[in-house]
């Protein structure tokens, strides 16, 4: 990681305080921002990569789980003591990007598709997040093993072909809504996330 496309200061937030370490993947690229917390650990770190979601993680929509995820990621990493949150731009829609996401919510709520579908039927790809920006600014960070917040087995992978060692899966599971259930039952049913919260859920409320 070059110099000039790295940047770090003490970020001071309402859990406490943090080194922020904003970064560029490449010259002209997307700049992310890692979220150091506590003494730096080498081993089994636990950290979060999160992909950016402005209508969850800013706007809290109940559409996704995005913004609860990003809250829990955060109070776990501060209640440990330690961690590492790394939020990746660039990742909105899975990669899609905001307009063409709101498009596929168009058809979800007008056709009932579900958001694998509703991509597909926009000639748009399903996921094409990349996981090589996070993968080097742990490098940087001096991290050699991490646990894992995260409930998508293509995650792990991805860090582990960038030879960041995943010792462990920390599930980082959300109550579902009938706003959300059929979000989370596409991603558990058609992108192969772990989502045992689901089961017996009745849409319309709570648990059967």
């Amino acid at each position: 990681m070059r110099e000039q496309d790295i940047a770090e200061s003490e970020l001071v937030t309402r859990r406490g305080r943090f080194r922020s370490v904003a970064f560029r993947d490449q010259p002209g690229g997307h700049e992310h921002l890692a979220l150091v917390h506590g003494t730096r650990v080498r081993e089994d770190v636990l950290v979060r990569v999160h992909s950016e979601c402005m209508t969850g993680d800013i706007f809290g929509s109940t559409r996704c789980e995005c913004g609860e995820q990003l809250d829990a990621a955060l109070d776990a990493i501060v209640d440990e003591g330690s961690g590492i949150l790394v939020y990746l731009r660039g990742h909105e829609g899975r990669g899609i990007g905001l307009v063409e996401k709101v498009r596929t919510h168009i058809l979800q709520d007008e056709q009932g598709l579900d958001t694998v579908d509703s991509a597909v039927r926009l000639g748009l790809p399903v996921d094409v997040r990349d996981y090589t920006p996070a993968a080097s600014v742990l490098r940087y960070l001096g991290v050699r093993s991490v646990r894992l917040m995260s409930n998508n087995p293509d995650k792990i992978r991805s860090l582990e072909a960038h030879g960041i060692v995943v010792t462990a899966r920390v599930p980082l599971l959300v109550r579902p809504s009938a706003d959300n259930i059929a979000y989370l039952t596409a991603k558990r049913d058609r992108l192969g996330h772990d989502l045992p919260q689901l089961e017996g859920f009745v849409r319309g409320g709570g648990g059967a």
